[in-house]
């Protein structure tokens, strides 16, 4: 990916979340106390990530950092905010989908942390 993949999932997680909170709890600018305690915790995450800028998408990811009932919650945003993404965001969304499904190897369930991926070469 490139060397802010970090920053270009906190804006597309940021967008998504904000996207969520505007349609569930009615926020117009701030966010809720639940999705800004949310969007902290992912950025946090994402801070943390094992891959740095050579991460794939979190959906595809075999090391599963978040807690079980934040990683609930933000699959319950992303499909939420996901369909919306394409008409508020279509050139981000379009970006996400193509890293999902061409770039997934990198953080293949296979794959683990401090070891290279070992491809057939048959």
């Amino acid at each position: 990916m490139g060397k802010d993949t970090i920053e270009k999932e906190k804006a597309a997680i940021s967008i998504m979340i904000r996207l969520y909170c505007h349609g569930k709890h009615a926020g117009d600018k701030q966010l809720c106390g639940d999705c800004a305690e949310l969007l902290e915790y992912a950025h946090h995450r994402l801070n943390k990530c094992f891959f740095g800028d050579d991460k794939g998408v979190c959906s595809k990811c075999g090391v599963h950092c978040y807690k079980p009932e934040m990683r609930q919650r933000v699959i319950e945003v992303m499909r939420y905010a996901g369909p919306r993404m394409i008409k508020k965001r279509p050139i981000m969304a379009l970006k996400h989908l193509w890293r999902e499904k061409i770039r997934s190897t990198k953080s293949d369930p296979d794959v683990k942390p401090g070891r290279k991926r070992i491809r057939n070469k048959s």
